[in-house]
């Protein structure tokens, strides 16, 4: 049994929740679930098979973390959040049982491997995504309450297998989930062009900092800073299906990154233009 514990947020995610803690309940020391108030069987499945059930109201992804890391009863040093849709390949779970006894490290970015209606999309800039998933918990907290990210304060490494991401709900819930994250997303360009007016910058973008740092910079000084609201969406489908090559994956990938620009970036571009002229007639 492996020494950490994981925690895995829900909200009506019974369609997931079997396979994300079947995964690694008898292989974690502990299984927590952290609910903000499923109405379906989530919560049922979830003790079923051994998970120890948490309520905490939703407000923001960073704050449901933070609480997880510093409220749940953790009796572990190391700490791994989990998707609901999403599970560990048997390579990288004998890859951390391997190291956690022996690493100076304190957190650990892991390869995301994500699956959009049974195909693993390989290209268009989707794999590897590196993300910090693994950490110590009393060196961790999460920022940013759109985008969040965990932060470890210490010695960071990279894990070589990968942990997969395949959500089995409809495209009816996909859309639903991506119409949500555009609210936020649409709030969070308003705030970056208040922070522009004032010379603001987010402290948290890094060009030469982490892979999410990173990430952050370019979105901040580039994407959200040059590009038009109204060109983002096809802007975004060019780049990820032509110039990082998401033709390569069919059919699927065709279907995945249309969506992605046409149900989440340009609502997003909506969104924040109705936001704006709100302010303005205030």
């Amino acid at each position: 049994m492996t020494d950490l514990t994981v925690v895995i947020l829900t909200l009506n995610e019974e369609e997931n929740i079997r396979y994300s803690v079947g995964n690694v309940i008898g292989w974690a020391k502990s299984v927590y679930v952290l609910d903000s108030g499923s109405t379906d069987k989530t919560v049922e499945i979830a003790e079923e098979m051994g998970a120890r059930v948490f309520y905490r109201k939703f407000d923001t992804y960073a704050r449901q973390r933070n609480h997880a890391i510093k409220e749940l009863p953790v009796d572990t040093e190391w700490m791994m959040f989990l998707d609901a849709d999403e599970y560990l390949t048997e390579p990288l779970k004998a890859e951390i049982e391997a190291i956690l006894p022996q690493t100076d490290k304190d957190g650990f970015f892991m390869k995301r491997r994500f699956y959009f209606m049974g195909r693993w999309i390989r290209h268009g800039g989707y794999y590897p995504v590196k993300l910090l998933r693994l950490f110590k918990r009393k060196k961790a907290h999460v920022e940013r309450d759109i985008n969040e990210h965990v932060v470890v304060e210490g010695k960071l490494g990279e894990l070589q297998h990968d942990f997969v991401d395949e959500n089995h709900k409809s495209i009816h819930d996909w859309i639903e989930k991506h119409n949500r994250y555009s609210d936020f997303e649409a709030l969070e360009l308003l705030r970056h062009e208040e922070r522009m007016k004032e010379g603001q910058s987010d402290e948290y973008a890094r060009l030469f900092g982490t892979p999410p740092q990173r990430k952050r910079w370019i979105r901040e000084h580039l994407w959200n800073r040059f590009m038009p609201p109204l060109v983002k969406p096809w802007f975004y489908f060019f780049y990820r299906y032509i110039v990082k090559l998401g033709f390569l994956d069919g059919k699927e990938g065709y279907m995945f990154f249309m969506m992605h620009a046409f149900v989440m970036v340009l609502p997003t571009s909506v969104k924040y233009y109705e936001l704006k002229r709100r302010e303005e007639k205030k």
